[in-house]
């Protein structure tokens, strides 16, 4: 199992085609292999894997979104005197989104000329492509916004509800659009119709979410276990219970990470340890057994057979399961 001592705090840990990549608060990409890239002036604040699989796309304090992969980084937009707040890749459609201030936008990783930018009533503090990667959702306050991608002049479809949304993702099957809020709970609407899914009763704020299964659970982290909720048919979580994995009275959970194609899922806890389970089987591994560090961040490989963690302190660790 590589493991890592950081000089600085991990913003992102990722997977690309090659293994496991780590954003950090001191600017810097750094490789499983132990390369190191100098990527911004200041923070990672954001990060996602190219479209491309190879190496990954980060937003900076510097206003600078960079593409980095071993020995070689690209500056590939910029927003100036802006933080990069949040950030997004397709590998359907080629497309990077990302958010700076009130601004969404979008970048093609195989045309430099082209370019879009959406402007929105209050900061954009997630973003979201679709499976196919022709639309985008925006997490806001009062709500999600959704454009198409590549429109220029267009009007959003705002989907309201009151409070601030922090962070947005689409399920795979591109039919619900899900966001966690400032107010520790979970908000979800059904695309078709609008009709609005809340998602509460957690003891603190979700900093993150994944789907797992082929989309047929959510994963989220901000309570005592991973809570699971069920997304099979045409109404989501609606009138169905979530249910819990991984409960410890002691700590929270911090980060969860899976594979959407797969049933494997992995947290990281507050008091820095990290497991992995399968819903479907029994019990749970734990890949992190020492306390430590609250996990700050969580990623599992695209064929669910590895994690990687990083904790607070900036130790870090890869682990095949």
């Amino acid at each position: 199992m590589p493991t890592f001592s950081f000089d600085a705090q991990v913003t992102a840990a990722l997977f690309d085609k090659t293994g496991a990549i780590f954003a950090l608060g001191d600017g810097s990409v750094r490789f499983e292999n132990g390369a190191r890239s100098e990527v911004h002036d200041g923070a990672v604040l954001c990060a996602g894997v190219h479209p491309s699989g190879e190496g990954i796309v980060t937003g900076g304090d510097d206003g600078k979104v960079v593409w980095s992969r071993e020995g070689e980084s690209v500056v590939l937009a910029t927003a100036k005197g802006q933080w990069i707040d949040a950030i997004d890749a397709s590998a359907e459609s080629g497309l990077i989104a990302f958010s700076a201030g009130r601004t969404l936008s979008v970048i093609d990783s195989k045309d430099v000329a082209f370019r879009r930018d959406f402007q929105h009533e209050r900061t954009v503090s997630g973003v979201a492509f679709d499976p196919k990667g022709r639309r985008i959702a925006t997490s806001t306050y009062g709500g999600a916004w959704l454009w198409y991608a590549r429109i220029e002049q267009q009007q959003p479809v705002k989907m309201a509800w009151a409070g601030s949304h922090l962070m947005v993702g689409f399920s795979p099957d591109g039919a619900f659009v899900v966001t966690a809020m400032q107010d520790n709970q979970m908000h979800g609407w059904r695309l078709k119709d609008q009709k609005n899914m809340r998602m509460g009763g957690y003891p603190s704020k979700i900093k993150s979410f994944a789907f797992l299964a082929k989309g047929q659970l959510l994963a989220t982290a901000g309570a005592q276990g991973v809570v699971l909720w069920p997304f099979i048919g045409a109404n989501g979580p609606m009138g169905r219970e979530a249910t819990e994995i991984g409960f410890d009275e002691s700590t929270l959970i911090a980060q969860v990470a899976a594979a959407p194609a797969h049933g494997r899922l992995a947290a990281g806890l507050e008091d820095g340890r990290v497991w992995w389970a399968d819903p479907a089987g029994q019990g749970l591994d734990f890949i992190r057994k020492d306390k430590g560090a609250p996990i700050v961040a969580l990623a599992m490989s695209s064929g669910a057979a590895r994690v990687a963690w990083a904790d607070e302190d900036g130790q870090a660790g890869v682990v095949s399961l």
